[in-house]
């Protein structure tokens, strides 16, 4: 087939894009050039993926909620970049409930002349592979199911595990020594974070039992990452990149977090991850995908697979039932795992 590269697309959050990276090392075992079509949520995520050459971003209007209307010169600049690349073939990742067939028409357009995606909808003549995968399994293994579809079966030596390229860039300098727990506030949508309170309670707990304890989180998040660290903790929420923030976590002993981002960063580096894990998506699919991780939060709750992005119980109880001295309980049962 004509062209030297393979285009891999997931056009959402870093999560997600993480979750990618053992397809992605699929992909790039074929020894061709892996071009990433990522979300600006998600392109520096990619940049960190083991297997990618180079990474191109672009805001897709299915995904994201901004810009609220289609603009046709950007659709047709994307075209246009895509075209001018030497592109044998894409691979389009996407969830359950997003469908891949609007970026595999304008991967059409752009002239892609093999295009591989999981889809429920009738394809038409926009997929040349149309892979079907049951719902609810682990998000990372249900991708790396469509690269093999598509003719790009993983390494026998590959556990299938996050990765993230090295070295990373040096934090110590915010973090002082390693071996800190870390805190993470703040997550994609309301209902997948750790309640304030209980947040706030666990970074005192965690201090209380002789941890130094980071508190992580965005630049919008820097007023409650403060309030959230009180006496017992160190705010490191809006000072830092990507990059800085997997290194951050590399030397961290334990992460604390709800269901986002950094969780899957944590599990990408190797560190142990307690996941406050609200059943609006199943934990079975997006809980961080790693050896050491244990999953707190009632599971049951009213609230599970509705998806919602603020809770729809009153009082988030799915979170709120649990209390710091469980979490505590979670991060040491981690620690003496990590011992043994």
């Amino acid at each position: 087939m004509s062209g030297r590269s393979v285009l891999v697309a997931r056009l959402d959050s870093m999560g997600d894009v993480l979750l990618s990276g053992p397809a992605v090392r699929a992909v790039a075992r074929g020894g061709r050039e892996v071009v990433y079509l990522a979300g600006p949520r998600g392109a520096d995520a990619a940049a960190l993926l083991p297997g990618v050459d180079r990474v191109l971003t672009w805001c897709a209007p299915w995904i994201a909620a901004y810009p609220p209307s289609v603009d046709a010169e950007d659709v047709a600049r994307l075209v246009r970049r895509i075209a001018a690349l030497d592109v044998a073939e894409a691979v389009v990742l996407t969830s359950f409930h997003q469908s891949p067939l609007p970026l595999a028409l304008l991967l059409r357009m752009a002239g892609v002349p093999r295009v591989c995606a999981t889809s429920e909808d009738y394809p038409g003549s926009l997929l040349d592979v149309r892979h079907r995968v049951g719902h609810g399994g682990p998000e990372a293994q249900r991708m790396v199911s469509l690269a093999r579809a598509a003719g790009f079966p993983p390494s026998p030596e590959d556990r299938g595990l996050l990765a993230v390229r090295r070295p990373l860039p040096d934090t110590r300098r915010l973090t002082g020594p390693d071996g800190y727990a870390v805190v993470h506030v703040g997550a994609d949508a309301p209902s997948r974070e750790i309640p304030p309170a209980l947040a706030a309670k666990t970074v005192a707990a965690l201090a209380g039992h002789g941890h130094r304890v980071l508190v992580t989180g965005g630049a919008g998040e820097a007023g409650r990452a403060e309030e959230v660290a009180g006496p017992g903790g160190l705010s490191l929420a809006g000072r830092t990149t990507v990059a800085e923030l997997a290194d951050v976590l590399d030397r961290a002993s334990v992460l604390v977090a709800g269901n986002t981002g950094p969780a899957h960063l944590a599990a990408a580096v190797g560190t142990p991850v307690v996941s406050l894990f609200s059943p609006v998506v199943p934990a079975s699919a997006w809980a961080p995908h790693g050896p050491r991780v244990r999953v707190l939060g009632d599971q049951g709750e009213a609230c599970a697979g509705t998806r919602a992005r603020v809770c729809p119980v009153p009082g988030h109880p799915c979170l709120t039932s649990v209390t710091a001295d469980e979490v505590l309980a979670a991060v040491e049962d981690l620690l003496e795992e990590g011992e043994e």
